[in-house]
């Protein structure tokens, strides 16, 4: 099972991998330089396909790769950064800051789907609402808790 943050806009694993041909297109357009490409350690099936890893840089939404992909391999019926679904940010309570009393919204007030995909339940305990996340890790990015204590887990699973 493949848990690889792809892109906006990308197609299931298996079809995603047969449409890519691995040009980079989508990387080279990212204003961010948050799509890197995968290198030989990723197998050879992943070699060369597109990858985000939100820890170091998240997706931004910015909506400009799945335009200038040649292959469809990212949908580019999409549009509109709230209906893309890369992943699910899963929360866990056992690290988070504000379930041990510290006050932190940082990835409250940093989700750019504001107060919809991640909500403050009694102004103070972060909530990821699932059918609103993106899946862009910018809460992963931005969680201040050594090792993140909120993970994106990609959609885009075999």
């Amino acid at each position: 099972e493949s848990q690889l943050l792809r892109p906006p806009g990308a197609l299931q694993e298996d079809e995603f991998i047969d449409r890519c041909i691995k040009c980079n297109k989508c990387g080279q357009v990212c204003p961010f330089d948050s799509v890197k490409v995968l290198q030989t350690e990723a197998g050879i099936k992943n070699f060369g396909t597109p990858v985000i890893a939100a820890r170091k840089i998240p997706c931004y939404v910015c909506m400009k790769c799945p335009p200038v992909c040649p292959t469809g391999a990212l949908d580019n019926s999409l549009e509109e950064k709230e209906n893309i679904r890369m992943g699910k940010a899963k929360l866990n309570e056992q690290t988070c800051l504000p379930y041990k009393g510290i006050i932190c919204r940082a990835c409250f007030e940093n989700c750019p789907i504001f107060r919809e995909a991640i909500i403050l339940e009694d102004e103070m305990y972060p909530k990821v609402i699932e059918d609103k996340c993106v899946g862009c890790g910018i809460c992963e990015h931005v969680c201040p808790v050594e090792g993140s204590a909120i993970i994106v887990e990609s959609a885009n699973t075999v």
